[in-house]
């Protein structure tokens, strides 16, 4: 900020402290909202009741004897009419000199209707409530980069009410979603953050120090493993909304740390979740869009039909030529890459090389929502194998848009087979794949106590920025950036 602008500032802030007014009082009267003050005008205006307005300056017009100057709090924007008539002389003077555009303040006055038909505030008495010293964007010439309305996020959202709109269809988002559950009986818990060993999913982990303990400890890369453990513990359904923190890459679809809902069912089979899952996603959609169609990247993306269900390993052959139920090859799926010009790791193990072509063939074809279903046992290491396919796991992902909206399974409960899956995952890790998944012997004891049959299930903010046709960062109210 340039440095005659900031004195310019700071001389208006100090006429306002010359005229014995506080910049920046602890106190403030209010008596409603612009909008409550909009949707009773008529009834407030006939009786003439004096009301206390509040809110940040968006435009300041002094013309003459007389200042037109719009206000807008979390609301709307109302329009106040000032004149030195009634607000006398020298406040009047006070107020043109030295409230501008970013200034919160206070107005007290009667409703009443202009010439031009506007419903406005006439002003008997004003007050600082807040003097910006910095220069405040304009709503046409503001800031249009979209890295710096991210880093400024409070700039962004001041100026564009489009923003403030998606953060409260987010917050609908995560009420819909505890609503729902908890309305199915399901209870709300929290567990930790940091962890001795993260699981749950195929992530690289950030790590930390724990100085009480003198230990390293894992942020949490899923809530997977703690909520069965509960399962193990007797509880049948529980479900949890919490941050979780991924060491890897950025871009449309990921970010490092996310919030994330998993929920399990004691005793619910792979049917019953899907149901279960058509019927959410429906609500979900429907409570923040008000339908069932959203566009999504020039799609119109439909929720009101039935989910079809769509085959990994039928899918996958129709697209590779290559047959999952066979003895597939490391190498048989990296020429296929390389013919296909799909780029990969050179450490990467067969789950990873099945789940990269996967990504870049039969994912690409799936716009509508549907349900993707009989995965590979080698990319789900804690899903339970299908009974009727041994190298298939009961699980699905909701997929639309090109995108997947979900994880479910039918839990894996066979301590033996958990061991020995995490004992390949460890190998994978260890052939340079940062992330497989970690040995976690605590949790192998805890399915030795004997888990329940369960359906469980995992859902990240991406749907929300999915029905909302933005960028997870955009969704993001405050999204990492580098300094």
């Amino acid at each position: 900020m340039r440095e005659d602008i900031l004195q310019t500032k700071l001389d208006k802030l100090e006429k306002i402290r010359e005229a014995g007014m506080e910049s920046y009082p602890e106190k403030c009267e209010r008596t409603m909202t612009n909008a409550e003050a909009l949707k009773k005008f008529e009834e407030l205006s006939e009786s003439g009741q004096e009301i206390f307005l509040v809110g940040r300056v968006k435009s300041n017009r002094p013309m003459g004897n007389a200042c037109f100057t719009h206000i807008e709090d979390g609301t709307d924007k109302v329009q106040l009419f000032l004149s030195k008539q009634n607000v006398g002389d020298e406040k009047y003077k006070l107020f043109v000199k030295s409230v501008e555009n970013g200034d919160f303040i206070q107005a007290k006055g009667k409703l009443f209707l202009t010439k031009q038909d506007e419903k406005s505030l006439e002003v008997h008495e004003w007050k600082m409530l807040s003097k910006n010293i910095r220069p405040i964007p304009t709503e046409y010439f503001g800031l249009k980069d979209e890295e710096m309305l991210l880093r400024k996020r409070y700039l962004d959202l001041m100026m564009n009410p489009e923003t403030r709109e998606i953060f409260r269809k987010k917050n609908v988002f995560w009420q819909t979603v505890r609503g729902f559950l908890a309305a199915e009986g399901f209870l709300e818990v929290q567990t930790p953050v940091l962890e001795h060993t993260p699981g749950g999913a195929d992530a690289e982990p950030f790590v930390t120090h724990y100085n009480a303990l003198d230990q390293d400890f894992y942020l949490r890369i899923s809530l997977e493993l703690p909520l069965k453990r509960l399962l193990v513990g007797g509880l049948e359904k529980v479900f949890e909304i919490g941050r979780v923190f991924r060491n890897e890459g950025m871009d449309r679809d990921h970010l490092q740390e996310f919030d994330h809902m998993e929920f399990y069912a004691a005793y619910w089979d792979f049917a019953r979740g899907l149901e279960f899952i058509e019927k959410m996603y429906r609500e979900i959609v429907l409570k923040v869009t008000g339908g069932y169609v959203h566009e999504s990247e020039g799609e119109k993306i439909d929720w009101e039909k039935p989910f079809p269900v769509v085959d990994y390993f039928t899918e996958f052959k129709k697209e590779t030529g290559i047959d999952l139920s066979g003895d597939v090859t490391v190498a048989e799926l990296k020429k296929k890459a390389d013919e296909l010009k799909i780029k990969y790791e050179l450490g990467y193990g067969l789950g990873r090389m099945i789940d990269t072509l996967y990504k870049k063939t039969v994912r690409q074809k799936l716009i509508q929502p549907c349900f993707l279903v009989g995965h590979p046992l080698a990319v789900s290491p804690l899903a339970k194998i299908d009974p009727t396919n041994p190298k298939k796991v009961l699980r699905v992902q909701v997929v639309a848009g090109r995108g997947e909206l979900c994880n479910a399974f039918s839990e894996l409960n066979d301590p033996i087979d958990q061991k020995n899956r995490f004992l390949e995952q460890m190998a994978a890790r260890e052939s340079g794949d940062k992330e497989a998944q970690m040995m976690d012997e605590d949790f192998v004891e805890a399915l030795e106590y004997g888990m329940p049959p369960a359906f469980g299930f995992g859902m990240s903010e991406r749907f929300f920025a999915f029905i909302m046709n933005r960028s997870v960062r955009e969704t993001t109210i405050f999204p990492s950036v580098k300094k």
